[in-house]
């Protein structure tokens, strides 16, 4: 059986809002999915608080509908965000 090639050397999917829904703050437009605890297995850094989103705790990615134009895609930024973080933010 051959071994599939790492994730990193192939090319970016695209983000798909399909299970996400869009929200307005004050630094645009972003599309928003929330993640349940279960489905995270990695530690993110929250940019709301600076604190770590640690395995099985639920919370959300959002990535901007519009992707800067400095960057290839929406995927480069996407960030993942405490539930209650993502609500202050303005």
């Amino acid at each position: 059986m051959a071994k599939r090639p790492s994730k990193h050397l192939r090319p970016v999917r695209p983000l798909s809002p399909g299970h996400a829904s869009g929200a307005a703050k004050r630094d645009g437009a972003w599309i928003v999915r929330s993640v349940t605890g279960a489905a995270t297995v990695k530690t993110y850094t929250c940019p709301g608080c600076q604190r770590a989103i640690t395995p099985g705790t639920p919370h959300m990615v959002a990535w901007p509908s519009e992707p800067d134009w400095t960057s290839q895609s929406a995927v480069a930024e996407r960030r993942h965000w405490h539930s209650g973080c993502w609500q202050r933010k303005l």
